[in-house]
């Protein structure tokens, strides 16, 4: 199985070119050999509708359109069933920090579905990881204890060093050690196996956008992944 937990309509429009290009779904379609179901989800009911039009009528494309946190729980990974030797390929590539702990973790313990994540640092350090934990608006702190699974991200994201005045005041660590943590989480909590270290993306002034993570139960896949990401990290001169 393929699944894409925030697949949109399937195509983009790219700013280098200025011209429509395929989406993860569709490039997955057209993957030889091909996958023997397809699952992709967005709450966006436009894109699923332009999507659906994409796929056309074929009978091993399932769409939907609803919260991919509620739909990759309740109907999709249920069909990855481990005893029945059933395997997937889960991409969740958020568009912001919307998706749920549970839905990592119960991928892991499955252990039948291999994920890529984005970990979307950029939107983190904009809305909850602030340099000032204090002025962090509550629901986006609530929001990042969903991602997490917990309010243990404020430990890992921030040391309490005495200042002058004899108080412990947070100081924010770096993106790296940030999505360290977050891997040793993916393989302590989640419960996957291999989880090489994730890949940074970056934009053109060098910021990182978001940390592309793989997790899976089978070294095989850590071992093709770690040679992709070696071969970008080999391009980007990283």
């Amino acid at each position: 199985m393929y699944i894409d937990g925030y697949a949109g309509s399937g195509h983009h429009v790219s700013r280098a070119r200025n011209e429509l290009v395929e989406g993860s779904p569709l490039i997955a379609l057209n993957t030889n050999p091909p996958f023997h179901e397809y699952h992709f989800i967005d709450a966006d009911a436009e894109k699923a509708a332009e999507l659906r039009k994409q796929a056309g009528s074929r009978g091993d494309v399932f769409i939907y359109s609803d919260d991919c946190n509620a739909v990759l729980l309740s109907k999709v990974f249920p069909r990855a069933d481990y005893g029945q030797y059933k395997r997937a390929l889960c991409l969740l590539d958020p568009y912001n920090i919307n998706l749920t702990w549970q839905v990592i973790e119960t991928a892991g313990k499955a252990k039948s579905i291999e994920i890529f994540v984005n970990f979307m640092i950029m939107d983190i350090n904009r809305n909850a990881l602030r340099k000032n934990p204090d002025k962090v608006v509550k629901s986006k702190a609530e929001q990042m204890t969903r991602l997490w699974g917990d309010d243990s991200w404020l430990d890992a994201g921030y040391d309490q060093v005495r200042n002058l005045f004899d108080e412990d005041v947070p100081i924010k660590v770096s993106n790296a050690r940030f999505a360290e943590a977050f891997r040793q989480r993916l393989i302590h909590q989640a419960g996957f196996k291999y989880v090489p270290k994730p890949m940074p993306m970056r934009t053109k002034t060098n910021a990182v956008i978001y940390y592309l993570y793989f997790a899976s139960q089978k070294e095989a896949g850590m071992d093709i992944v770690n040679d992709i990401f070696n071969q970008y990290r080999m391009k980007q001169g990283l």
